[in-house]
């Protein structure tokens, strides 16, 4: 199949999760309970498997789906355990990165069963480091390993300034106060507020559907991770990080630093920040498809669309 061009999949702002998709609505069995997961459908293609990050869902790689099943690409995007459609326990421990990276070679360890290959793996953010948690339990399941605005250790900064005040939101009013409170905070954020109405009523859904449990203990996972860089290169998968050219989370000078450790490739989504699924679907686009077509190649081609054909 050839590799998809440029502006046609640009997803509207007015769609982002919303996006119009034909993917089937599908689970897999978790090592605590059924995992949600959008599933494009077996092709002759190679099959990816894309997993959401903290507070995420697989509704954030919605603009992608249709359009790499026009690539000729299986997309597999999942939920984690206690993300929106997928149960979750009630201990935080639960959600240790090594528990939740379990969950993620059992979904893997299926589809290799069912296609005989190994699977091209893909995390944002915290799911970077859940998916990279995957590849060192059992590298020989995949076939390269893309981290989507994702770091080399536990997330710094602003962000992770906010996670502290968590425990105590939880524990006066539970996920309902932490909601009511993220809302107020975004809508003194003009990106925010430029979100569709119908987008913000399913991020406010989709948020409280998250377990308290899974708040905490991923939370908590985050920002305790250590730096697993070296143990990653010597796997020897091949690696592409990838994250918008304004990332707030990692930032892209140690996300730059963490490709120039691992030897990996390194790209940079322009008119993106943290979410560039979402925010620039095309180009993220292009480099995913380029990355999966030649793993050890060069993304210089990335902006032809004749660049080639993904194998």
């Amino acid at each position: 199949m050839v590799l998809p061009g440029g502006s046609e999949h640009t997803a509207p702002d007015d769609l982002r999760q919303l996006a119009v998709h034909d993917a089937a609505r599908v689970t897999f069995p978790g090592r605590s309970g059924p995992l949600a997961a959008l599933d494009t459908g077996a092709c002759d293609g190679p099959t990816v498997l894309l997993v959401a990050g903290y507070t995420g869902s697989k509704e954030d790689f919605a603009p992608l789906l249709s359009p790499l099943g026009e690539a000729g690409v299986r997309a597999v995007a999942m939920d984690q355990r206690g993300q929106y459609e997928s149960p979750g326990p009630d201990d935080p421990a639960q959600y240790s990165v090594a528990e939740l990276a379990a969950d993620v070679v059992a979904v893997a360890r299926q589809l290799h069963t069912e296609t005989g290959s190994p699977v091209h793996l893909l995390g944002h953010s915290f799911g970077g480091l859940v998916a990279r948690a995957a590849v060192l339990a059992e590298p020989a399941l995949f076939a390269t390993l893309t981290l989507l605005g994702s770091g080399p250790a536990a997330l710094t900064g602003p962000r992770a300034e906010m996670l502290d005040h968590l425990p105590p939101l939880l524990e006066a009013g539970g996920v309902q106060l932490v909601s009511d409170t993220l809302d107020q905070l975004a809508m003194t954020d003009p990106r925010a507020q430029a979100v569709p109405a119908p987008t913000r009523e399913f991020l406010t859904r989709r948020f409280l559907a998250n377990t308290a449990a899974g708040l905490l203990g991923m939370a908590d996972a985050m920002l305790a991770e250590p730096d697993r860089v070296a143990e990653l290169a010597a796997t020897g998968v091949p690696v592409l990080v990838t994250h918008g050219v304004a990332d707030d989370a990692w930032s892209p000078a140690v996300q730059a630093e963490m490709a120039a450790r691992l030897r990996a490739r390194h790209e940079v989504i322009p008119q993106a920040v943290h979410s560039p699924a979402i925010e620039n679907p095309s180009r993220t686009l292009q480099v995913l498809v380029t990355f999966w077509s030649d793993p050890h190649g060069s993304l210089a081609t990335a902006d032809d669309d004749t660049a080639g054909a993904v194998r």
